[in-house]
């Protein structure tokens, strides 16, 4: 067992918390402390997930025990984060929270789509743990890292350059995941039959992701409303987003890609690619893969961005954040 800094998970048994426990078991620099879990006090992990190879029995919460660690992943749903997140920072726990409880910076934004906040003096402190957008600095000296949602860690990734060219007039982003995406709760109560052989539209009239994009991008410095729908697809895991984008001036292929070449050019976790990336190219990766092409008969900028969810869009990001607040290289235990 590694002789570091000490890390526990809280909400183990769901799917983000699952896999975070399993990088961080094998991490070479980082101890698994506990794992914590609401509803399978006493199971073992590797027992609920035999595939993560992870020997520990989750607990109940209990920070008089739990709370003498180094850092912890709260993976909790949104409202029941904030609290546990508000007592381990009185703690001097450094914390990632994979909720949507700390991505807004705007109170009155996140009540609005999520309800009365539980912590909101913690929110001025959080840092937005997407490294590639320029958090690195702050992500490294952060006690509360919010870790982005796997739509906008997508989205952001593949409309970044643009927003920052002041290209982005409009966009409409689709975008179509895997079940793994809305939890073990949700996925266990969905019959087989609903999702296979089917994709279907979801969040229409207005999906939590949505202000998390606007707001990353308008401070990339494009301020507009986009329109996002998402879409459930027969996968286990994996997420494809396809924004079309709307240019405030002409441009080229060309230029699109030397764009992108220059933004991403000493991002180990973003690929780029020419053709159409697709799911099972960065499965199981903390990779981003991204392709553009200029539509020459509408001018549209055509952005594709495919992720892991519960890799890139949850768990290894994660884990790439812990990496960055502890002085790590930032692809240890995930490249």
């Amino acid at each position: 067992m590694p002789d570091g800094p000490k890390v526990s998970v809280f909400g183990a048994s769901g799917y983000a918390g699952a896999l975070a426990a399993a990088l961080l078991q094998r991490h070479p620099r980082f101890e698994l402390a506990a794992l914590t879990s609401r509803s399978d006090v006493g199971r073992r992990l590797d027992d609920l997930y035999p595939r993560h190879r992870v020997p520990l029995a989750m607990e109940e919460l209990d920070l008089d025990r739990h709370g003498d660690v180094d850092a912890a992943i709260v993976a909790y749903p949104h409202h029941a984060a904030a609290p546990v997140v508000a007592q381990l920072r009185e703690r001097g726990v450094r914390v990632i929270d994979l909720s949507a409880d700390f991505r807004l910076r705007d109170v009155a934004t996140y009540e609005q789509w999520y309800g009365e906040h539980a912590a909101p003096e913690l929110i001025d402190g959080a840092v937005y743990g997407l490294p590639e957008l320029g958090y690195r600095g702050r992500i490294a000296d952060a006690g509360v890292v919010a870790n982005p949602g796997c739509f906008p860690t997508a989205a952001l990734l593949g409309l970044a350059p643009l927003a920052r060219a002041g290209l982005i007039g409009d966009v409409v982003i689709d975008a179509k995941s895997g079940v793994s995406g809305a939890g073990r709760a949700a996925t266990e109560k969905t019959h087989f039959v609903t999702v296979d052989e089917n994709v279907n539209a979801y969040g229409i009239a207005g999906h939590r992701h949505t202000p998390e994009i606007e707001q990353e991008l308008a401070l990339l410095g494009a301020r507009l409303q986009v329109t996002f729908v998402p879409h459930l697809v027969p996968l286990d895991q994996g997420e494809l987003i396809s924004a079309y984008v709307t240019p405030t001036r002409a441009t080229s292929d060309e230029a699109v890609r030397d764009l992108y070449a220059d933004a991403y050019a000493d991002e180990q976790f973003v690929e780029l690619t020419r053709r159409s990336p697709g799911v099972r190219d960065v499965r199981e990766t903390n990779i981003a893969r991204i392709a553009t092409q200029v539509d020459a008969r509408t001018g549209r900028i055509l952005v594709f961005a495919a992720i892991d969810n519960l890799w890139k869009g949850t768990s290894s990001q994660a884990v790439q954040n812990l990496n960055l607040m502890f002085g790590f290289e930032e692809g240890l235990g995930i490249a």
